[in-house]
């Protein structure tokens, strides 16, 4: 079990990097709103996403190079393509989660008072948003992708344990019958909140880049990681995606559902709401559960979004202007930085309107990705052994009408 728990590695940070706002906060609301209602398009997303995500591994370790790599030689238009797309998203995607994580710091550690330093205009919820930051650089900068690998396993540990406890304890609590009548959203708002849901379950498309990033990482310092190894791997962290974003979606549905509650934009504001739903339903005993399973569950996003975008924007900046830019990350990661804390201080109070921004942008942008990652793992540039099977090649055109389909829907309907 240990030397298995040792293979695993890139496929636990997608499901760090997943397992976020999409589950803590888009599931729990989807439970809250819709029951079960929206099971169905939990797990028909999940599906059609993923043959696009595990091309990501798929091509890494059939043939030594990140996704970015090859979308360079499907043509330089497609890195362009691709560079505007992460520039336009990454920090609105960075903001998103560091503002859910910082309040729920602020919910769970309680209030940081620089008073006599003379930061009182200063809430304690940007406060909390510049320590995490920090901590994460420090993380990133000294430990590097060693330390991630083996953080991110006790993360996904604790996580996973906590939430499914929160889920079993909520199921005893429940005294109605249990509904799964499935629903069709039918106005604006709902179908905006469909879109916005789905958009980053289990994740962003543009994860698979990062995945395969993580890939050519891990089988830097573990030469036995095979294409096989990749593949189970990445099975098990998107199984895991998969059920934790149904717990979190029975979550909201067993404790939030009809309540009454209209949750908050603002980040402290909404992680007490949450925790405190939860603990009244369950009692008080369950908030050491409820508030490790939910900070966990931000941290990891957190951590992971800030050490890849700027892992893959080096990456592009170097294909592009084929030259190996020694300080590229480091100088990234500060740009990612700096913006999010841009971002944070201009609309720390519209925590709501920048993670539902974020997330319809990444669905709007998801045929992208899925339509360039298909293109590649079927073309020459992958050996012929590892290009998609005949039912995954159904899947992926299945899946490539799915997100097409839903977002001019979407747009049709604004």
């Amino acid at each position: 079990m240990l030397i298995k728990l040792k293979k695993l590695g890139p496929g636990l940070l997608f499901a760090g990097a997943a397992i976020g706002v999409s589950h803590l906060v888009q599931s729990t609301r989807a439970g809250a709103d819709f029951g079960l209602g929206l099971l169905w398009a939990l797990l028909l997303v999940n599906i059609f996403k993923f043959p696009f995500f595990q091309f990501g591994p798929r091509y890494a370790t059939a043939t030594g190079e990140t996704l970015l790599e090859g979308y360079h030689k499907l043509g330089k238009g497609v890195l362009v393509a691709y560079f505007s797309l992460s520039v336009a998203t990454m920090f609105t995607i960075q903001t998103a989660v560091t503002i859910v994580t910082a309040g729920l710091a602020h919910s769970i550690f309680g209030d940081i008072s620089f008073l006599n330093l003379g930061f009182s205009e200063i809430s304690s919820v940007e406060l909390w948003t510049v320590i995490l930051l920090i901590i994460c650089l420090l993380i990133l900068f000294i430990g590097k992708y060693k330390t991630l690998d083996k953080l991110i396993k006790v993360i996904i540990l604790i996580l996973t344990v906590s939430t499914l406890l929160a889920v079993s304890f909520a199921f005893t609590e429940f005294q109605q019958p249990i509904s799964i009548l499935q629903v069709l959203p039918e106005n604006a708002t709902e179908i905006a909140f469909l879109i916005a849901f789905m958009g980053w379950m289990p994740a962003p498309l543009d994860i698979s880049v990062w995945h395969s990033i993580w890939t050519i990482e891990k089988k830097k310092t573990d030469k036995s990681f095979t294409s096989k190894a990749a593949l189970l791997d990445f099975n098990i962290g998107y199984l895991g995606a998969i059920v934790l974003g149904i717990a979190f979606l029975c979550l909201g549905y067993l404790v939030m559902y009809q309540s009454g509650t209209v949750f908050s934009n603002k980040a402290a504001i909404f992680s007490n709401q949450l925790i405190e739903l939860y603990t009244t339903s369950l009692g008080k005993w369950a908030y050491v559960i409820i508030g490790v399973a939910a900070f966990t569950t931000m941290f990891s996003t957190t951590l992971t979004t800030l050490d890849a975008s700027p892992r893959a924007m080096t990456i592009c900046v170097n294909l592009l202007t084929q030259k190996s830019h020694r300080h590229g990350y480091l100088l990234w990661i500060l740009i990612l930085t700096m913006g999010t804390l841009i971002i944070f201080f201009a609309f720390a109070s519209e925590m709501g309107l920048l993670v539902k921004v974020a997330t319809i942008l990444s669905f709007l942008t998801a045929p992208f990705y899925a339509i360039i990652n298909y293109r590649l793992i079927a073309s020459k540039h992958t050996p012929l052994a590892w290009r998609p099977s005949l039912k995954l090649h159904i899947l992926s055109i299945l899946g490539i009408a799915f997100l097409v389909g839903f977002g001019i829907w979407y747009l049709t309907t604004l």
